[in-house]
């Protein structure tokens, strides 16, 4: 159990230093995804290749691994925007608000619907959300790119999570990881060079961020992750995460001198605390990325 809490600390600041790494703009948000992706599914082949553990799975559930992919990556890309063209405080925020849409589409899609708990955290973690971005944002309807798409990016995370759910029920981790790692660069790639953005010309510094942000937001990030999720109760691993929002601020305000108002503070504190309230009974979503 003491090996598993230090795994998923080191995993919680894994991923809390990649809204830092997107922050600095050493490279354009969608491709700074697309090779997230890529050297991370570089990385991941030779181990499968070697261990033989790439297993083919059925048509069904192969095009559901690469649907996965395309949604992740869309996911990772619109959070990097996000986080470029506002800050990694709201854009980190914003983007946990998943377990809110999980719950929304639990609701309209599967049988297993959300209890009371689920509705009040909801209600908390919008209020949140509302005091975080300011109020005046929604008295004036003021919906700039970087919100849109930081909401945008939890809504997408949502739909990857439960159907991620479906295909590992009859899929291993390292295929689907494979193929969904392989979907997403694809999908990247076509994107990256469909709105002209440039996939070489990067200074050392920003190489060096990609590379950083594949092995240790992606690839290590994950691996200790789920490894804390194996030995210790997942509601407790996802309530964990919830720490990961309020640790990114707390590095962008000591690395990348940005700003932090009172508000949001204290709406990323109710934020987070209205998901919190949401896995009081049931755990409805891991956190990201």
């Amino acid at each position: 159990m003491k090996r598993a809490r230090i795994a998923l600390v080191i995993g919680i600041f894994c991923i809390s230093i990649f809204p830092i790494l997107v922050k600095l703009n050493l490279t354009p948000g969608v491709i700074s995804a697309f090779y997230r992706m890529l050297f991370s599914l570089l990385l991941l082949l030779p181990y499968v290749l070697i261990t033989r553990q790439l297993k083919i799975p059925d048509y069904k559930t192969g095009l559901l691994a690469v649907l996965c992919g395309v949604i992740f990556g869309s996911d990772v890309a619109v959070w990097n925007v996000a986080i470029q063209e506002s800050t990694a405080t709201q854009a980190s925020l914003l983007t946990n608000l998943s377990p809110v849409w999980v719950g929304v589409l639990a609701l309209i899609f599967l049988k297993d619907k959300p209890r009371t708990n689920f509705w009040i955290g909801t209600v908390i973690a919008v209020f949140g959300m509302i005091l975080l971005v300011g109020f005046s944002v929604f008295r004036n309807l003021d919906f700039d790119l970087a919100f849109t798409f930081g909401v945008l990016s939890g809504v997408l995370y949502a739909f990857y999570m439960l159907i991620s759910k479906e295909v590992l029920k009859s899929m291993d981790v390292i295929t689907f990881m494979t193929i969904s790692l392989a979907a997403s660069s694809l999908h990247l790639a076509v994107v990256s060079y469909a709105i002209n953005e440039p996939f070489s010309g990067f200074s050392d510094a920003g190489w060096l961020v990609l590379v950083i942000q594949a092995v240790v937001c992606q690839l290590l990030a994950w691996l200790l992750i789920s490894y804390a999720t194996k030995h210790m109760r997942a509601t407790r691993v996802s309530v964990s995460l919830l720490g990961q929002g309020i640790l990114a601020s707390a590095l962008a305000w000591l690395f990348i001198d940005e700003t932090i108002t009172l508000n949001m503070v204290l709406g990323g504190i109710i934020l987070l605390i209205g998901i919190g309230v949401t896995f009081i009974e049931k755990q409805l979503i891991s956190f990201k990325k």
